[in-house]
């Protein structure tokens, strides 16, 4: 099972550890035009690196920091990303045995990396999955034309379960072949008879959802097994169709 998750907005920044090295092979040479020009362009006038990645004048700092990617000190991918996704997961402190499937079953979607998994070394950065970079065009049509070979390469014969959101679904999508293998996941808040997507609640569930799955330890093949993994694991769960994209699954909460 692959467990493909976006990225947090807010990241750690380590005190310490080994330069950014962006490795070999297909995904290294994908990175590595997108690192060149975030880095031309925050190395550049800083207002306009601003405007370019959707920030405040008051982020001037990220700027900067984007400016000396490659001389930042790196750690692991688990470490780095924050946020409510990743608080309510706790890589970090998961058993010994779920952190093993952690590290072997999550990769993240990054619009500097690419596919990144928690135990890969990474620099923190700013760079928001709706950007387009001067010289490259937007981070999601560059990905979109690299990834796909990636994750068939990481899911292998297994199920993918997709908890990206809108934004990073952009990214990757499943071609016809592949969606039977796909499952994607929508969390809906309901309050007084009304279903809606809050995204506190769908950050903070779909890490405990995750957290559940790595602590449990199955491994489910078809999207008819994972509804019923969650179900057997407390969800309230809701299944439509199957479609060119892959399977729905809705996982319906009244409380945080």
């Amino acid at each position: 099972m692959l467990i493909l998750l976006p990225p947090s907005e807010g990241k750690a920044e380590p005190r310490r550890g080994k330069p950014l090295d962006l490795g070999t092979g297909l995904l290294a040479e994908a990175r590595r035009p997108v690192a060149d020009a975030l880095v031309a362009l925050c190395a550049g006038p800083e207002d306009v690196a601003v405007r370019a990645l959707g920030l405040s004048t008051g982020q001037v700092d990220d700027v900067r920091r984007n400016a000396r990617l490659r001389e930042l000190s790196t750690a692991p991918a688990e470490r780095i990303y924050t946020g409510v996704l990743y608080d309510a997961l706790g890589l970090t402190t998961l058993t010994p045995s779920a952190h093993r499937r952690a590290l072997a079953r999550i990769s993240i979607v990054s619009s500097l990396y690419g596919l990144v998994r928690p135990g890969e070394r990474i620099a923190p950065y700013r760079l928001a999955g709706g950007v387009s970079l001067p010289g490259l065009g937007g981070v999601s049509t560059h990905w979109r034309a690299h990834l796909d070979p990636v994750v068939r390469e990481t899911a292998g014969r297994g199920l993918v379960v997709d908890l990206r959101s809108s934004t990073y679904a952009a990214f990757w999508r499943p071609a016809p072949d592949l969606a039977r293998r796909v499952v994607t996941v929508r969390v809906l808040h309901e309050m007084n008879g009304r279903r809606q997507v809050v995204s506190h609640f769908n950050k903070a569930t779909k890490g405990r959802l995750v957290r559940a799955l790595l602590e449990d330890g199955r491994d489910p093949r078809t999207p008819t097994a994972f509804a019923g993994l969650l179900s057997d694991l407390g969800w309230e769960v809701e299944t439509s169709p199957p479609t060119k994209g892959g399977t729905q699954v809705d996982v319906v909460v009244r409380e945080l």
